[in-house]
C-alpha cells in the first residue's frame, strides 16, 4: 500500500526588486575595476534540495524558482611580460656591436697600423712638382723681350677613367677624341695616355698637354661642365642607383653612354708659359724655349740655369682624383729664376731689323747680319739677323731661321780684314800712311797669279790709297815689309790677328758660336800666306769682325763684347754684368792713323765706301768682298758683300756692321751694305743723342806722281 503524500509545501514568496532609477547601470553593466577582472570566481556550493524543493520542481516550469538576467562574459585577461628582461636583452645586443668595433679598432691602431698606414701614404698622397717661374729678358731700358704668362698644365686621373671607375667601357678613347682637336694632338697619342700606365697602373696623375692658354682651359673646364650637367638628370641618377644591383654578363656595371662624363677624370694644374711681347725683334738673339719650358736656342738656352729657377715640391691627399684641403700634406715653395737684362737698345734694333731685311730681299740674297757696338764698353746694342722668326710661332720657322747667324757662320771678311794687316804694317813701323806703294795688274806669287777687283793700268798709291781702293796686290806688297822672310812676315802678322780676336771665341759663350778659322802662321802653305793678308785663307764671325773695328775706335784697345748688362735675383737684387776685358792691340797712334786712312775710304772719290757717307757727321769704314765658300760643298760660290765702319770718326761712339750673303742683284760690299750701315748708324746716332762732328775729314792723299 502505498503511503500517502504530504501535501506540497507553497513556494516562497520572492520579494520585489525595486525599479533603477533611469540612468543607473546594472551590476553588470558597470565597468569592472582591475581587481575584479582579475578575480577568479568563487565556487559555489550547491544547497541541499528538500524534499519539498524537489517536488515543486517537478511541478513543471511555472513552479520553477525565477532566474537571474544572463550576464556578458568576461573579457580574457592580458599579463604583460617583464621589462627588466627586455632590457637586459638589448644591453647584451649594444655590448656585442661594441665589443666589434673595440676589436677592429685595436686591429686598425695596434696590429696593422704600419701597414695600413704605408698604403694609406702610397695611394692617398699625391706628390707633385712646382715650377718656378721662369725669369724675364729685357732690352737695355726695360722692354719686355721674353716673360713668362699664366699657363695651365692639362691632366689627367688615369684611375678614374677605368670601366669599373668611369662605368663606361671606353672612357679612354671618349675622353681622347674631346679633348684632341682642342689640344691639337692626336686622338691616339691622348687615349694612350690618359689609360692606366701599365708600369704604375695605380697612377694617378698623367700630364696630356703642358702650358696651354687660360683660353684652352676654359674650353676644357666649359665642356667638362657642360657634360656634367648633361648626366645629372632623374634617369641617370636612377641608373646610378641600379648600379649596385644589375650587372651585365661579364661582371661589368655600366651606364648608358648619355649618362657619363669622360671628362671627369680630366684636370688642370697652374702653371706658365713663355711668351714674347715683342715678336721678332733680337729673337735670333733671345732664343725660345721648348714645350716642356726649357730653353732650346739662343740666350734663352745660354742662361737656362739662371732663368729657370728652383722647382717647388708639393704633397697633398686626394680622392676621387680631387685634392682633399683639410687631410694635410707638405710644401716646398719654387724660387723664381732671374731676370736677364741685355744691352740691346731696342729701338736700335728695330732699325738695324727693317734695314737688312729689306737689303736682303732687295739683293735676292739668302741671308744677312747687322751689328752695332759701343766702342768704349764693347756692349752690343744691336745684333740683327734676316730672315729671322716668331718665337711665339716656331711652327711656322725653318730650322734655318732659328739660329744666330751673326755669330754662328763662319765667313772669309775679304777685305775688311785689310785693317788687320794695315794696322800690324804701321805698328810695327814697317811703313807709313804716304808709304809709297806700286800696285801691278797683276802680281805672281807662289802658285798663282792675284789680281784687283778691276783690271787697271800700274797704279800709284799711298799706303792710305792701297786701303781706300782696297787694293789686293798692294796689301801683299805691304805685308811683305812685316819680315825678313816671307815666315817672319806671316809669324808678325799671324800675332796681330790673334790680339784682334780671330780664331778665338769672343767671350759671350753664345750656344753654337763659331770661334772662326785661323791656322798657325807656320801652317800658311802656298797662296794662303798671301791670301791671309787681304781677308781669304781665314774665317771669322759677323762680331769678331766688327769688334777689329771697335779695337781701332776706342785707340787701339779692344775690349770683350758683351750681350748682358746685368741680372735681378729673386730677391730684386739686381747685380751688373762685370766689365768686359781689356787688350791692349796697337798704339794709340796707330789707331788715329787708321782711323784718318779708313775716312778715306768714305770720302775719297776713288775710294769704295761713298755710300756710306753721313751729313754732319765724319766716317771711317772699309768695304768688303769676298769669294763665299759654301757651307754645303765647301766650294766657292758666289759672294760675301761687308762694310763695317764707325763713328763720328773724330770722336768714335758707335760701330755699326753689315754682312750680305750670296747675293744676286750686286756683290760689291760698297754697293750693298754702304746704304744699310748710312742709314742704321743715323739712327743710332740720333737715338743716342751723338752730336755732329766738329772738325772736317783729313782727307790724306790716296795716290801719288812717279
Amino acid at each position: 500500500m502505498s503511503e500517502p503524500r504530504k501535501p506540497s509545501r507553497p513556494a516562497r514568496p520572492q520579494p520585489a526588486r525595486p525599479a533603477r532609477p533611469r540612468g543607473e547601470q546594472s551590476r553588470s553593466d558597470r565597468p569592472r575595476t582591475e581587481k575584479s577582472r582579475n578575480e577568479q570566481p568563487r565556487p559555489r556550493t550547491p544547497r541541499p534540495r528538500t524534499p519539498e524543493a524537489l517536488r515543486a520542481g517537478a511541478a513543471g516550469p511555472a513552479a520553477r524558482r525565477p532566474q537571474r538576467p544572463p550576464t556578458r562574459p568576461q573579457a580574457r585577461s592580458i599579463k604583460l611580460a617583464d621589462p627588466r628582461r627586455r632590457l637586459r636583452l638589448v644591453s647584451v645586443s649594444l655590448a656585442a656591436v661594441f665589443a666589434v668595433f673595440a676589436g677592429r679598432l685595436v686591429q686598425l691602431q695596434l696590429l696593422d697600423s704600419d701597414a695600413l698606414a704605408a698604403a694609406a701614404g702610397a695611394n692617398k698622397y699625391v706628390r707633385a712638382t712646382l715650377p718656378a717661374e721662369r725669369g724675364s729678358i729685357t732690352a737695355a731700358n726695360g722692354t719686355v723681350l721674353a716673360t713668362s704668362v699664366d699657363a695651365y698644365d692639362i691632366t689627367a686621373d688615369p684611375t678614374m677613367l677605368t670601366p669599373e671607375a668611369m662605368h663606361l667601357a671606353d672612357a679612354p678613347e671618349q675622353a681622347a677624341a674631346l679633348l684632341a682637336p682642342i689640344l691639337g694632338q692626336p686622338k691616339e697619342k691622348l687615349a694612350a695616355a690618359l689609360h692606366p700606365n701599365p708600369k704604375n697602373p695605380k697612377s694617378q696623375y698623367a700630364l696630356l698637354s703642358p702650358r696651354q692658354s687660360p683660353e684652352t682651359k676654359g674650353r676644357i673646364a666649359d665642356l667638362k661642365a657642360s657634360l656634367a650637367k648633361q648626366t645629372d638628370t632623374a634617369a641617370c641618377r636612377a641608373q646610378r642607383v641600379q648600379l649596385g644591383v644589375a650587372a651585365d654578363k661579364g661582371g661589368r656595371q655600366f651606364l648608358d653612354v648619355s649618362c657619363t662624363n669622360p671628362l671627369a677624370g680630366v684636370f688642370w694644374d697652374e702653371s706658365t708659359r713663355r711668351s714674347y711681347p715683342a715678336g721678332g725683334l733680337a729673337a735670333n738673339l733671345v732664343g725660345f724655349v721648348n714645350a716642356d719650358g726649357v730653353g732650346t736656342g739662343g740666350l734663352e738656352l745660354q742662361y737656362q740655369k739662371e732663368l729657370a729657377g728652383v722647382a717647388g715640391r708639393s704633397t697633398y691627399a686626394s680622392a676621387g682624383g680631387r685634392r682633399v684641403p683639410t687631410a694635410g700634406g707638405s710644401r716646398q715653395d719654387p724660387v723664381p729664376g732671374s731676370d736677364v737684362r741685355l744691352t740691346i737698345d731696342p729701338d736700335i734694333q728695330w732699325a738695324a731689323q727693317r734695314a737688312i731685311t729689306d737689303q736682303v730681299a732687295n739683293a735676292g740674297a739668302e741671308k744677312g747680319y747687322v751689328i752695332v757696338q759701343d766702342v768704349k764698353t764693347g756692349q752690343v746694342l744691336a745684333m740683327a739677323t734676316s730672315p729671322g722668326f716668331d718665337p711665339n710661332d716656331l711652327s711656322s720657322a725653318k730650322p734655318e731661321q732659328l739660329g744666330n747667324a751673326a755669330l754662328q757662320d763662319a765667313y772669309e771678311p775679304g777685305s775688311t780684314a785689310k785693317l788687320m794687316t794695315m794696322a800690324a804694317v804701321l805698328d810695327t813701323g814697317s811703313a807709313t800712311w804716304d808709304t809709297h806703294v806700286t800696285v801691278p795688274n797683276t802680281l805672281q806669287r807662289s802658285d798663282r797669279v792675284f789680281h784687283d777687283d778691276v783690271d787697271h793700268e800700274t797704279w800709284y798709291l799711298t799706303l792710305a790709297g792701297v786701303l781706300a781702293k782696297s787694293s789686293n796686290i798692294g796689301t801683299i806688297e805691304a805685308a811683305e815689309h812685316l819680315g825678313a822672310t816671307q815666315a817672319d812676315a806671316n809669324k808678325v802678322l799671324g800675332g796681330y790677328l790673334q790680339k784682334f780676336g780671330i780664331g778665338q771665341p769672343t767671350g759671350l759663350g753664345f750656344p753654337g758660336e763659331t770661334r772662326g778659322i785661323l791656322a798657325k802662321p807656320e801652317d800658311w802653305k802656298g797662296s794662303q800666306q798671301y791670301t791671309i793678308p787681304f781677308g781669304q785663307g781665314l774665317s771669322v764671325n759677323a762680331l769678331q769682325a766688327t769688334s777689329v773695328f771697335s779695337t781701332i775706335a776706342n785707340g787701339g784697345v779692344r775690349v770683350a763684347p758683351a750681350l748682358v748688362a746685368g741680372t735681378t735675383g729673386p730677391d730684386g737684387k739686381y747685380t751688373p754684368a762685370p766689365a768686359g776685358a781689356q787688350t791692349r792691340v796697337v798704339t794709340e797712334q796707330t789707331a788715329k792713323t787708321l782711323t784718318e786712312m779708313l775716312e778715306s775710304v768714305v770720302t775719297d772719290e776713288q775710294g769704295t765706301g761713298n755710300k756710306a757717307q753721313i751729313p754732319g757727321y765724319r766716317v771711317a769704314g772699309k768695304t768688303g768682298t769676298a769669294n763665299r765658300v759654301d757651307p754645303k760643298t765647301g766650294k766657292y760660290s758666289g759672294y760675301t758683300a761687308s762694310f763695317i765702319g764707325f763713328a763720328p770718326a773724330d770722336q768714335p761712339r758707335v760701330t755699326v756692321s753689315c754682312v750680305i750673303q750670296d747675293p744676286v742683284n750686286g756683290h760689291f760690299g760698297g754697293q750693298l751694305c754702304g746704304p744699310v750701315f748710312k742709314q742704321v748708324m743715323e739712327f743710332a746716332l740720333k737715338t743716342l743723342q751723338v752730336p755732329p762732328s766738329g772738325s772736317e775729314a783729313p782727307n790724306l792723299p790716296v795716290d801719288w806722281k812717279p
